[in-house]
This record gives structure tokens, C-alpha cells and sequence, in this order.
């Protein structure tokens, strides 16, 4: 199409572009040619991107639908819909602005036929796709109890993602893919969406390079339409959507892609951090424009983040710097172990809520979910309010709530509802059928489950292998109830969940999540080790479930890194800084340098979270999956400027040391415990020791002569009397009845006789 017809003079200084620095400028204004424009955190890049679009329509320089605008989540489309209208004060209309997979779809949908699809095919989503695969699954005899169809499902994205259809994964790497049974199931599962005329979103792009392939003049209709690209977060790309991006701007090249290489994070998923590393080779006589000017955070939080990540060899490198002076520098707690780390946390979130600092504007970034678990207990304890982002919080999540069943059934035999939810968790080979006459028989004889299901056991009601399989899940409860009688309740935990087969389950799952939920079920029985008892663990998690959720938006906000990439807080609490949780250990086993340089992009995330503070925290010793293990100051902590960080211990172990950065004389030959330190004299004994951690933890006690791995905290005193007014942030005002240990039993006035664990009152 002719454009001399719709091409003007812009106005010599646009109202649009008011307000922005000079680089912002400059990237708007360079709208001819290949550009990348890289942007820092904090950098305005969405009003980059934003303004450049309006600047183009304004210009006359294309209409709305010769532009191309792509992005990641379909929130980000729909702001910048938004604010471009609003910076030319008028709707717009026929434009191209969306997701990668919605253009995708959108193109699929004009060409359909070529493809031997409907222009209304069907789209899956995820159950439909986990449904599809494991009947296909099925029919080849898979079993989809070890291999299940989420682990195939996962294979087959990667290779969608990569832009690989069946025919062109090679034989190799399809023999090496789920002991060679993904790539023909991946073969199945194509003829069969074709067969539901159907698409999954993978297919989204990868049919718009099969068709851009296979009919070159569909591909060179929308090289000609686009006259110009803009793309958001390009380091997040993975090779189907970088290839189909590539495809279009051949064009008139006139492709725009902003993004920032030290904020690619999501690799596991897909993203490759070459896409924008090389963006000057694939597109010769490319411009790189750097966005440096941080509007978000102060200068020291900046110039520490800009530190640790220049230890990284694979970037394009930028320096980020505000005109904004002064302001926190980074404070870095060095902790006893991660309870009292939480406590720390926990006491400097309530410090600056009394300040007047809003709940909603703190975080807890955590480097894996599993870490959430002390800092919700503590934050619970303490009546402050939160919210997990990007996940459930603990104690919901699945694998928590079944593990937790089987401890319930076996403190309380008459649980109907722990009952159900483990009689075939795993499954056990208790159909329909068998579950029903369970139901049955409780119903008419007026009979708890697990009293019904033995009767039936006795009887012959039940199949063989029902009845034998109900049999054994019977015995087994008994005798877990009987070990608990003479057996640590940690020690009957991981019994009972081996023995189970519920650990077994997870570690036979391939999918991608199983490992997290392994490492979930470690922490829960950390979190056991920390009562006297597992009936008083049951009752303090039924507090914690019941956890009031009417505090609106004033909570504080838990989530992981990842979760947290594109969000900002006042106040960002950034734990578990330790060699082997972060950088992650698991990581880098399996990635070597390269995961090593994406976990310090993770750290740098973190930090650049921040606007005000950003509170680094590690512990000396730390209850790992059960063990006690004296830990190493992460390498990122070292890697933190001297002139922009406080070091400080609130234990005091570190009050006569000065933090000394890179050079700090935590070496890691040099960092080892010492068995006569006591915590009275933490200062001298770390002296003494050349700066080594002194030992905290008692030797773990002996049950009939065995050592067991895990120790039981004694329980702290407390200053609750009988007779005492207090409160309870759940059920309110009350009177102590009695005392005995941390149980306290109330009558409060208004939800009558309780009994309760002391730390979660407070004195009236």
C-alpha cells in the first residue's frame, strides 16, 4: 500500500512526548530500522513502548493496522491499548495488538483451510490437553501412574516451543525423551487434535510457521502489511516465537524489541536469553539504545544491584543510576537459623507497620516455594496479615493437605474426611465400586469410614484385591498409630509417608512440578519437629487454615522470584541468601554456568523489586529436609558493594566484625562450626574462632539408643497466668482458665471454652 497519502509532518514537539529523558526520546523518535532498546528495571520501558506506538500513528508514518504490537500476558496488551488512545485522545481501531498467541490465532483463523483446519477451531486448554494425552497414553499401554500425562505434556511444549513438529524432532533426542515414548505419543497427540479440529496453544505458533513455511505469499502478505514491529520483554522469547518474529520482519525491518537481558529468568520455561543477545547479528545495522534512568528505586539498592549482576559474562551491559540521592543503602542480616530468620522479618515488618508503612507495600521474595512455610507460621503468630502471590500458601497446597490427612486418620481414627481423601492416595487399586460400599455400609450401620471399611475387609463384600489392598492400608494406620505410642512424631511422618507410598508417588512423577512438591513434604516435617506432639502440630495447622482473611488489601505479600518479575514494593524482604537455596544447588547441577548467571539475573530481580529498602538475609544453620546443616553465605552475598550495604546481626554475632563485601572473611574453608560456642557470648566466640558461626544446637537425643536426625525445640516460657484477660486474634477477648505448657484453655467471650496455643494470644 501507498503511504505518501497518509504520511504528515509530526508537530515539532508532540504533547505525548513530554516528560521523557533523552533516551526515552530517542527511542520513540528512531522509528526507522531494526532497533533494541534495552531497559533497565525501573526505566519507564512500557511508556517507551507505548509512546513510540502513538508517535508512529500520529506521524502518519502507518496506519493502525500496519502495525504489529506483541506481548506476553494479556493485561500488558490491554494497557497499552489504553494508554496509546489516551495519548492520541481518540479510540483506535482495526490495530494489531495482543499476545503471542493471540495474533497467532488470529492469523491461523484467516488462513485456516491452508492447514486442513475450520476458521472456528477449537482451542484446549490445559485439562483438555492432560485428558487427550493420557487416553492416547492408554492406548499405547502406557502407565500413567509413573509417567503421567502432565510429563508428556511438558516434553511436547518444548518441543512446540522450539518450533519442532513431530517430523522434525531427531530420532536422538526422541529416543532420549521419556525413554523414547514422548515423540510418538507426540505423533498421536497432533493427528488427534486435527482429528477435533482443535489446536493447544503451542500450536498457535507453531502452524504459523508451518504456514509462513509452506505458502510463502501468506508470509509475504503480512511482511508488507507490517510496517512496523513492536515486541515487549524480547528477552523472554523462546525459538517459535523468535523465528515467527524474525519471518515478519523481514519485511520492511522496521522491528522495535524491548526487553532487558538482565531480567531473563524464565529459561525452564522455555526462554532463550540468545534471542536477545544476538539481536545485532540477526538484524544487521540494528540500533541499541539503553535505557539506564531508574525511576523506581535509590540509589543505593541500584548501584548494589548493578554490581552483583556486572558478575555475569553473558550481557549486553547497563548501568542503572537515579538522580534521586541518598536513601537506604542494602541491609544484609546475618541469622541464626530460619526461625530466626522469620522472627527478624517478622519483627522489622511490624516495626515499620507502626512506622505508618502500609502492609501492602512489603514482600517476602523467596527463591522456592517451600521457603514460604516459616514465614507464614511466623506472620501468623504475630496477627499480621498476608498473601501468597503466584501460588497457594502452604498448608492448601495439595500435596501438603494430603500428607497431612494421613497424619489426621492416624491421631483420629474416626476422620471421615482424612478418611476419603487417602484410601486411594496413591492410588491403591479402589474403584468406584469398592469406595461406594465403604460409603454404604458407614451411612447404615451409623459407622466412621475407616470402621465401615474394616467390617468390609472382614466380610466378603469387597474384590480380593480391593479387600487386600483396604486390608493393608488398615494395618498400616494401626501400626503407625502404635509407633507414634513409642516413636518421635517426625520420625512416624516420614514412615508413615514412605511407607505410604505417598513419597514414592512424587518421586515416580517426571512433571516438572513434582520436585517442588517433594521439597514441600521435606519442609513439613521440618515444620513437625517444632511441637511436642502431632496432635498439637494438627491443631495448630487448623488454626492456620482458619487464618482471617478479612483484612482486604492490607497484607503483606509472599511469592516467589519469579512471581515477583514486573512487580515493585516500598519494601522487599530478600531470605534464604545460602550456597545451595540460592543460587539453587538443583540448578546448578543441572545447568552448570549458564544456571548460575540465571540465578544471579534472579537475585537482580529481586532486588530491583525494591523501592526503598531491600533487606538481604541468611542463616548460619538451617533445618534442610530434616537435618540440621551449618550453611555458607551465598556467593551473591559477597558479590554485594562494601560502600552500599549494612551488615548487620540482630544476635550479635557479627556486632565486632565489619562487613567487608567481595573480601569478606566468611571463606568457605573458614566456615565451620565450633562445638563449644555457646549463644551467651556470641561476639567473643566468633572472634575467637577467626569469624566462624559458633554451634547452637544441641546434640540431637537418642529414642532406645538411635540417634534421631531431627531435634525438638524446647517450648518457649511464657507469661500467661490463670485468670488473665487476653486476646486471640481469631475468637477475641477472653479469660485463662488453665495452664499447661503452651496450651492455654480460654473461655472467650464470645466463641465460648477454646483450648489454645500461647502464641497466639497477646495480653489484653
Amino acid at each position: 500500500m501507498d503511504m505518501s497519502s497518509h504520511a504528515g509532518t509530526p508537530p515539532a514537539s508532540p504533547s505525548y512526548l513530554c516528560g521523557l529523558n533523552e533516551s526515552q526520546a530517542d527511542a520513540v523518535r528512531t522509528t526507522e530500522g531494526p532497533l533494541l532498546v534495552l531497559a533497565g528495571a525501573g526505566t519507564g520501558k512500557t511508556r517507551v513502548l507505548t509512546t513510540r506506538m502513538a508517535h508512529i500513528l500520529a506521524s502518519g508514518l502507518a496506519q493502525p493496522w500496519q502495525v504489529l504490537a506483541v506481548t506476553f500476558t494479556n493485561k500488558a496488551a490491554r494497557e497499552m491499548r489504553e494508554r496509546v488512545a489516551a495519548l492520541l485522545d481518540r479510540s483506535v481501531e482495526s490495530w494489531w495488538v495482543g499476545t503471542f498467541h493471540a495474533t497467532g490465532a488470529r492469523m491461523l483463523r484467516g488462513h485456516a483451510e491452508l492447514l486442513g483446519l475450520k476458521p472456528a477451531f477449537g482451542i484446549l486448554d490445559t485439562d483438555d490437553q492432560l485428558r487427550v494425552i493420557k487416553q492416547l497414553a492408554e492406548a499405547r499401554r502406557i502407565d500413567t501412574r509413573k509417567l503421567p500425562p502432565r510429563l508428556f505434556a511438558s516434553v511436547i511444549q518444548r518441543w512446540k516451543d522450539r518450533g519442532l513438529t513431530p517430523e522434525r524432532v531427531t530420532p536422538a533426542e526422541g529416543a532420549d525423551a521419556v525413554d523414547g515414548l514422548a515423540l510418538p505419543l507426540y505423533g498421536d497427540y497432533q493427528d488427534r487434535l486435527r482429528a477435533l479440529d482443535a489446536c493447544d496453544f503451542g500450536d498457535l505458533l507453531l502452524h504459523a510457521l508451518a504456514l509462513f513455511r509452506d505458502h510463502p505469499e501468506v508470509a509475504e502478505r503480512y511482511r508488507q502489511q507490517f510496517h512496523y514491529i513492536l515486541v515487549d520483554e524480547y528477552q523472554d522469547t523462546n525459538v517459535a516465537q523468535y523465528l515467527w518474529l524474525r519471518t515478519l520482519a523481514q519485511g520492511h525491518h522496521n522491528v522495535c524489541c524491548v526487553g532487558d537481558d538482565d531480567q531473563s529468568i524464565y529459561s525452564w520455561r522455555g526462554a532463550e536469553i540468545g534471542n536477545i543477545l544476538r539481536f545485532e547479528r540477526d538484524f544487521p545495522g540494528a540500533r541499541i539504545i539503553r535505557l539506564e534512568c531508574n525511576y523506581r528505586s535509590t540509589s543505593h539498592i541500584l548501584a548494589a544491584a548493578s554490581e552483583l549482576i556486572a558478575h555475569n559474562r553473558g550481557r549486553l551491559g547497563k548501568t542503572l543510576w537515579t538522580t534521586a540521592a541518598g536513601g537506604d543503602k542494602v541491609a544484609v542480616r546475618a541469622t541464626w537459623d530460619g526461625e530466626d530468620e522469620a522472627r527478624v522479618v517478622g519483627s522489622e515488618i511490624e516495626a515499620l507497620q507502626v512506622q505508618g508503612h502500609p502492609l501492602r507495600q512489603m514482600a517476602v521474595l523467596v527463591r522456592a516455594g517451600f521457603q514460604t512455610r516459616e514465614f507464614e507460621e511466623r506472620l501468623i503468630t504475630i496477627g499480621i496479615p498476608y498473601r501468597v502471590i503466584g501460588g497457594a500458601r502452604f498448608y492448601e497446597r495439595q500435596e501438603i493437605r494430603d500428607a497431612v490427612a494421613y497424619f489426621r486418620i492416624v491421631v483420629r481414627p474416626d476422620d471421615d474426611l482424612a478418611f476419603e481423601r487417602i484410601v486411594n492416595t496413591p492410588k491403591r487399586g479402589l474403584g468406584l465400586a469398592s469406595l461406594r460400599s465403604i460409603h454404604q455400609l458407614a451411612r447404615g450401620a451409623n459407622l466412621p469410614l475407616s470402621a465401615a471399611a474394616a467390617r468390609l475387609v472382614a466380610s466378603d463384600e469387597l474384590k480380593t484385591q480391593a479387600r487386600t489392598a483396604l486390608a493393608r492400608l488398615l494395618a498400616d494406620i494401626a501400626r503407625w498409630r502404635d509407633m507414634l505410642a513409642r516413636t518421635a512424631h517426625p520420625a512416624v511422618a516420614r514412615a508413615i509417608l514412605d511407607e505410604s507410598g505417598y513419597t514414592g508417588m512424587w518421586q515416580a512423577d517426571r512433571s516438572p512440578e513434582a520436585a517442588g512438591r517433594l521439597e514441600n513434604l521435606k519442609e513439613l516435617v521440618v515444620a513437625l519437629a517444632e511441637f511436642e506432639s502431632l496432635p498439637g502440630f494438627l491443631e495448630h495447622v487448623s488454626l492456620v487454615m482458619d487464618n482471617d482473611e478479612a483484612a482486604g488489601d492490607e497484607k503483606v505479600a509472599l511469592m516467589t522470584l519469579h512471581a515477583a518479575k514486573g512487580l515493585e514494593f516500598d519494601t522487599v524482604f530478600l531470605p534464604g541468601w545460602e550456597e545451595g537455596i540460592f543460587p539453587n544447588q538443583r540448578a546448578l547441577d543441572e545447568g552448570g554456568t549458564a544456571a548460575l548467571e540465571e540465578e544471579r539475573r534472579l537475585a537482580y530481580v529481586g532486588l530491583t523489586r525494591a523501592r526503598r529498602r531491600a533487606i538481604v538475609s541468611y542463616a548460619a544453620s538451617r533445618m534442610v529436609f530434616g537435618t540440621w546443616q551449618n550453611t555458607l553465605p551465598s556467593r551473591f552475598v559477597k558479590e554485594l558493594p562494601a560502600a552500599n550495604v549494612e551488615q548487620s546481626a540482630p544476635t550479635g554475632l557479627f556486632a565486632a566484625r565489619p562487613f567487608r563485601g567481595a573480601s569478606d572473611g566468611f571463606a568457605r574453608d573458614g566456615f565451620q562450626p565450633d562445638a563449644s560456642a555457646s549463644s551467651a557470648e556470641p561476639v567473643r566466640l566468633a572472634a575467637e574462632a577467626g569469624g566462624r558461626w559458633p554451634q547452637r544446637r544441641p546434640a540431637p537425643p537418642t529414642i532406645d539408643g538411635r540417634a534421631e536426625r531431627t531435634t525438638t525445640r524446647p517450648q518457649p516460657a511464657h507469661p500467661f497466668t490463670v485468670g488473665q484477660r487476653v486476646f486471640h486474634q481469631k475468637f477475641g477477648y477472653g479469660q485463662v482458665r488453665t495452664v499447661d505448657g503452651d496450651r492455654l484453655e480460654i473461655d472467650f467471650e464470645k466463641a465460648g471454652a477454646k483450648t489454645v496455643i500461647h502464641s497466639f494470644v497477646a495480653a489484653a
